[in-house]
């Protein structure tokens, strides 16, 4: 029988639940005790644990562990979907091909009606330091991120195989999250606009609530692109960098499916440049990404047309963070409302509602 490392809540996290996961890997390792370091409550609960066992260094001594959220609010957007499960199948799954940096996993597991319990070696014991949400990012260190996504979206490019291969990744689950976010966009996106203030243009709160009152349509048009496999929450706050900043790793993949590999950059550049860094830039960097995408195999990629898309691709970008406020509990709140002040200034810049046929 198979043997189980669920849990629910941090005081779960005995000597005896981490005994379990060592012996994954080193039956012979003995765990002495595991000390709760930290606990953050948002989409998920994440706990930093440091366990001490009599194995060398090559296991690691501190823990990133991520739970289903203790948070009500957060928990009920993300159980239908099975965020968390998402993630721990691409763990188990996918990540092995994904040609970025990712954490080392250490066990993921998952079970309908109970939960799912992702362990993953703390990025900080290797000397890697993650960012924080709400980080400005200067222009090599986009231009890294940009690179970076091009090479894993041009691995899975257009690729036939890819939604029968990986179903879950499209299939049921992401087709009840759509509808879930279609039922709840036009509520959700008004409190959203109201809790943001002044962060949202006036001019923009018309044309964000006819995109909600039409997010079907808004979704289907976002989708009509060649597929590829996209990480769909890429924000600073999801990435990590080794010390000399010339390296970056990609965390949190619950949003993971397959779509338009340009929405990785829009969500991006609209979250992780300061507005005026992002004007200056952003044209720059899609060159990057198309140019990229091209030294990698993918043929023909025009840049005006990426352009176009990544104009549409921001409205995603602000509603994401919009209703991430509605929401509540599910980021910090002075993350989150910087991350609306500049992803507001992306849409009204680039003036991203009309290019949306709805």
């Amino acid at each position: 029988m198979k043997q189980t490392i669920l849990v629910r809540q941090p005081r779960d996290l005995t000597v005896a639940w981490a005994q379990k996961v060592v012996d994954k890997h080193h039956s012979h390792v003995v765990v002495d005790k595991v000390d709760i370091v930290a606990v953050n409550v948002g989409t998920t609960t994440r706990v930093c644990v440091a366990v001490e066992h009599d194995g060398s260094d090559t296991l690691p001594k501190r823990w990133f562990v991520k739970l289903p959220s203790l948070a009500w609010r957060a928990r009920m957007i993300t159980a239908l979907p099975r965020l968390l499960h998402t993630e721990v199948r691409f763990y188990n799954e996918v990540a092995r091909f994904i040609p970025l940096s990712l954490p080392v996993c250490l066990a993921a597991q998952s079970q309908l009606g109970y939960g799912s319990t992702l362990v993953l070696a703390d990025v900080a014991q290797f000397d890697d330091i993650p960012s924080a949400a709400s980080d400005m990012l200067t222009p090599a260190q986009a231009a890294l991120v940009v690179g970076q996504l091009a090479c894993s979206h041009a691995r899975f490019w257009d690729n036939k195989h890819l939604g029968s291969s990986y179903r879950w990744l499209g299939g049921p689950v992401r087709r009840l999250e759509d509808s879930l976010g279609t039922a709840l966009a036009v509520p959700l996106m008004k409190r959203g606009l109201h809790l943001a203030g002044a962060r949202i243009p006036a001019a923009l709160h018309a044309p964000a609530l006819h995109y909600a009152r039409h997010r079907r349509a808004a979704m289907q048009f976002l989708a009509n692109a060649p597929k590829t496999l996209i990480h769909h929450d890429c924000h600073p706050g999801n990435l990590f960098w080794n010390k000399s900043q010339s390296r970056v790793g990609f965390l949190d993949w619950q949003l993971v499916r397959i779509g338009d590999g340009v929405s990785d950059v829009a969500y991006f550049l609209a979250t992780a440049l300061s507005p005026e860094m992002r004007r200056v830039h952003e044209v720059g960097l899609l060159s990057r990404y198309a140019q990229t995408l091209a030294d990698n195999g993918v043929a023909g990629v025009d840049v005006d047309y990426l352009l176009q898309r990544y104009r549409a691709h921001l409205v995603y970008a602000l509603e994401a963070m919009t209703v991430t406020l509605a929401v509540g509990g599910m980021m910090n709140l002075d993350c989150n409302l910087e991350l609306i002040r500049r992803t507001a200034a992306a849409v009204h810049d680039l003036d991203a509602f009309s290019v949306l046929p709805v």
